[in-house]
This record gives C-alpha cells, structure tokens and sequence, in this order.
C-alpha cells in the first residue's frame, strides 16, 4: 500500500525533526515546546516569514500526531504523500497554532485565518540592563546570561492535574476575583475587586490528591535558561536586543519577549558621542609653539602615534580630528567615526623661569606691542591686578543679587502695601 514498506529498513529522514530543531527521540513534551517557540518567533503578525512557520506547522503537524510520526520514522515524508496521511500539510499553520495559544494572540486581522475569535492574552516582556565597556561595545563581544524563567509543567501540560481535569472555584465561582466590602468611615463603604487567592485568579480548583506531582497545581515550573546575546561593534548606549518569545510562559498565554538593553559605561579616556570618541590632552607650551608627538592607547589594544607637523601652533582649547578611529558604525564595522581631541596647554607658574629664561625667550618670541603711555600726565593711573577665585567671586554675586531683590520687596511693601492708609482732614 505505501509502496516501500517491505524493505524493511528505517527511514533516515530527519528534516521534519530540524525544523523544530529536536533530535529524533525527542517527546511528545519537547516537540510542544519547540513548536511554541518557534511559532511564536516566525508567526507573519509578529514580522516573521510565513513560508518558514508554515513549514514549522506542517512539522508540528506529523510529529505532534503518534500514527503519522511512527509512519515518518519508518518510512520518510513521502510515506505520508503515498499513504494519503496529507504529508503534515492537510490543516491550515494558522489554526494549528490558534488551536495551540486559544486564538489570534497579536490581535492581527488574522488574513481570515481566526480574526474573529477571542484573542489570548500576550505575556510581559522581560527587561534586563546589559552593561557593557566601550572596549566591549568597540570590538563587539558575546555574553552568556543565565536566567530563571516559568515553563508550561511539562509532566502534566500545564493543567495543574494529574487527570487534566480542574473544578470551579468556590471562593469567586468561576470569576476569578473577588469583591471585597470594607468601611473606610461611619455610614461609608468602599468596594475593592482583588484576586481570587484561592484559585490566583484562574476560576479554578483542583483537588489536593489530583494536584501534579511536579507543579502542584502551579501549571509552570521554574527552568535555567542560558542566552547568548551577541552585542555587535558599534552598538549604542540605549539600544535594544530582543529575544522573542523567551519569556515567562503560561496557559493560553503567548510568552512575552526578552529584552536586553545596551549600558555603556563610562571610560576614563574616551567620551563617545554617536560613533565619534572624544579626549582631553594636555600638553606644555614647548609642544604648543614647537611641536609635539603624543601615543593614544586605543579600544582595541593598538597604540597610536599622534604628531604636529613641522612649525604647527597648537592654540589652548584647541581641537583636532584623526579620521576612522573613532567607533565601529553599528551594522557596517569597517566604517569608524572620527577621534576628536581637544588641548589645553600647560602655562609655567609664575617664578618657575629665571631672569636668564626670561630675557632668552624674549629675543626669540615676537616683539611685544609698543604702547604709547605719558605718566607724567593726571590723567595716567597705573594699577594692580590680583589673583581671582571665580567660583567664590559668583557665589558672592548670587548672595548680593538675592539681598538686593529681598530690599526692593520690603521698599515696595513700604511705599503702598497692605496695611498702609492716607487719612484725610
């Protein structure tokens, strides 16, 4: 009848097995939870590729049914054709995967494939912040996390039973919340609605003897899960990487995403802005009037040699650009912003050079500007300058501006306010 049953032999066709990426041994259980996840990442209303979740489905389909996966085991996917068994492709991907979470969960139009059925409630996505040096963010880098997340109880499939049965719940029958009346005041009552803690907001009882022997009635347990999140160059502080579907999971309920977002933390050299690095340099005046040559000891473990070129002034607060070494531009690593440093220039303290220093640097330096000044005239004054603390010099004017604002209150109080009448004779 199936044509090639008489030989024997076992099929060794394994590609309904990869596309739900488990082994050929695998459960009942891991077949469900490989479909789960993998529909939920490639369903078309989430962005995914609809030939990819159909043949997902499809897979689901034979491996999910005992008498079609015994037939693939044996005899292959054309078994299934030539048996008339509909090779896994007989339903529609959309209603197996509707049948599976209870509706459409994204809330879509559905294309006409289950719009108008009750939408299954969307799990909370999972935030978690990643941080990350800049000589990570630079080189790209992947991170091992492990976390605990809530699985659908594999030993009873998330009925909390070991029958698969449950009862309603007395204490809320079947509502799942409870009202709750308390006075707040005499002759006044206020209504609270809270969940039902006897059932926690199922509607739903199950007895002590029929509890599942590994959840207790919870329907999810606990799992490590280890993720690898690849951060790649040029990622930016903010950023998001998102893992679908890795949520927690519950009953009729679509698991919620994981998402990592991107912590650049601070560097004692760089300052970064877009994929531009920013440094401070301070150097003395002999290297400002007569060149220097400085080393940057980059992100990525190189040392670069940075120099001026032959009779180059650098002014203080100055800023210079070296091309293509500032960070990876994110999804194009070969294109590099540009590495901006800004100079101070270190001025010799008074009494630091001698009469001798002094009158050298004159004879090399410009002339200075010749002023025209006639001390002998009244109108000719000569003063002193003196040393400044600007931070202390604007608190003192803040205080000065305050007390003169606090004055012209009380003057105009005084000139016509309240309290102040004119008698008359």
């Amino acid at each position: 009848m199936f044509g090639r049953q008489g030989s024997g032999r076992k099929s060794d066709d394994t590609k309904l097995y990869d596309v739900l990426g488990v082994s050929k041994s695998a459960t009942p259980a891991e077949i469900k939870k490989a479909y789960r996840k993998m529909a939920v990442k490639h369903h078309p209303d989430k962005g995914g590729d609809e030939h990819v979740f159909k043949e997902i489905s499809a897979a689901y389909e034979v491996l999910s049914d005992e008498n079609k996966r015994a037939m693939y085991d044996q005899y292959g996917e054309e078994a299934l054709k030539d048996g008339g068994m509909g090779g896994g492709g007989g339903g529609s991907p959309f209603d197996i995967f509707e049948a599976m979470f209870g509706g459409n969960p994204f809330g879509g139009p559905g294309g006409g494939r289950g719009g108008g059925r009750s939408r299954v409630r969307k799990g909370e996505d999972v935030v978690h912040a990643l941080n990350l040096s800049l000589e990570e963010l630079y080189g790209g880098v992947t991170k091992k996390l492990s976390l605990s997340k809530n699985i659908i109880c594999p030993k009873c499939d998330g009925k909390g039973s070991k029958s698969g049965a449950s009862g309603t719940c007395n204490g809320c029958r079947g509502a799942g919340v409870k009202v709750v009346v308390r006075q707040i005041a005499p002759g006044m009552v206020q209504q609270m609605q809270t969940v039902c803690n006897d059932c926690r907001g199922t509607g739903q009882t199950i007895s002590e003897k029929d509890k599942c022997e590994q959840c207790r009635a919870a329907k999810v347990v606990q799992e490590k899960k280890v993720l690898e999140v690849h951060i790649e160059k040029g990622m930016r502080h903010n950023q998001k990487i998102a893992f679908q579907g890795e949520a927690d999971e519950a009953p009729d309920t679509v698991p919620g995403d994981i998402i990592f977002v991107v912590q650049q933390k601070d560097h004692a050299v760089f300052s970064r802005k877009g994929d531009d690095l920013f440094m401070e340099k301070e150097i003395t005046l002999v290297e400002a009037l007569c060149g220097m040559k400085m080393t940057v000891d980059h992100l990525d473990g190189r040392q670069l040699v940075v120099t001026t070129a032959e009779g180059e002034v650098i002014k203080p607060g100055q800023v210079k650009a070296v091309y293509d070494e500032g960070m990876p531009k994110a999804g194009n690593p070969f294109q590099k912003g540009r590495l901006f440093i800004h100079f101070t220039v270190k001025f010799p303290v008074s009494g630091d050079l001698s009469d001798d220093a002094l009158a050298a640097l004159e004879k090399l330096l410009p002339p200075r500007p010749e002023l025209s000044i006639n001390m002998e005239s009244e109108n000719v004054e000569e003063v002193t300058m003196h040393e400044v603390d600007m931070e202390q010099e604007k608190r003192r004017r803040e205080h000065e501006h305050k007390h003169s604002r606090q004055y012209e209150d009380s003057d105009d109080e005084g000139a016509g306010g309240p309290g102040v009448q004119c008698a008359q004779q």
